[in-house]
């Protein structure tokens, strides 16, 4: 027990410090997952609602592929990310690899299909309910899927909680396509990873305790906004 409580001092210590290094690898890691949720977020609503709505062949096979998409394996995702990035791929010539706007891209392409599979399961509840009224107003489409979105809106945020706790706790993609570099694309999952294997365990409990509290932070403003919003406005 020596060695841990050692290292649980040493994390406390560097934490209470406000340590440089710490500092600088959260602010990082908080930048590439909460604007991989916004992109995410802004495509899968969207996408979700008009697969909820609309009725066209195929639909419940996209359907299928959607629900199997949400275990889409991170190594994969950051392969195929890399491949489109890298000097021979077709976006090459934007020279992002290894920055942080790949493991942005990254992240996003991993937890769009979460938002938009809650989403489209949410909305489809919401439109079971709602169809003969929605009709009867004249809403379909487009218009339909908008406004179950805004009406179920405050529901959503589940699914915007899921995708940035999967995007928070990658690991694999952003491994590859950021290339773990030192002050620029080494983020709290990574360092983590790292610092662990070098025996360097107050730093990477320190940033295992900063993410999980942050993540419990996050999701608890949030659950208090979608309370505080649901008294105000039904």
């Amino acid at each position: 027990m020596g060695p841990i409580f050692e290292a649980l001092q040493g994390a406390a210590f560097l934490i209470l410090q406000g340590d440089a290094e710490l500092a600088r690898i959260v602010q990082l890691s908080l930048g590439v997952s909460l604007s991989a949720v916004f992109f995410a977020t802004l495509l899968g609503l969207p996408l979700g609602a008009a697969i909820a709505v609309g009725r066209f062949p195929g639909r419940k096979g996209i359907v299928v592929l959607l629900n199997a998409l949400m275990g889409l394996p991170p190594v994969v995702v950051g392969l195929v990310v890399y491949l489109l990035l890298s000097r021979a791929g077709p976006l090459g010539s934007f020279g992002l690899l290894f920055t942080p706007p790949a493991m942005v891209i990254a992240q996003t392409v991993l937890i769009l299909p979460i938002i938009a599979a809650l989403c489209r399961q949410a909305v489809e509840n919401a439109w079971i309910e709602y169809e003969e009224q929605l009709r009867s107003l004249g809403a379909k489409g487009v218009g339909a899927a908008l406004t179950l979105v805004w009406d179920i809106r405050f529901s959503l945020l589940t699914a915007v909680l899921a995708g940035l706790g999967r995007a928070s706790a990658e690991v694999g993609a952003v491994m590859i396509v950021g290339g773990n570099i030192d002050g620029v694309t080494r983020v709290m999952t990574t360092t983590i990873a790292l610092e662990t294997s070098k025996g360097d365990l107050p730093l990477a409990l320190s940033l295992g305790i900063v993410l999980i509290t942050l993540v419990i932070a996050l999701n608890a403003a949030a659950h208090l906004v979608k309370d505080a919003a649901q008294r105000r406005y039904g």
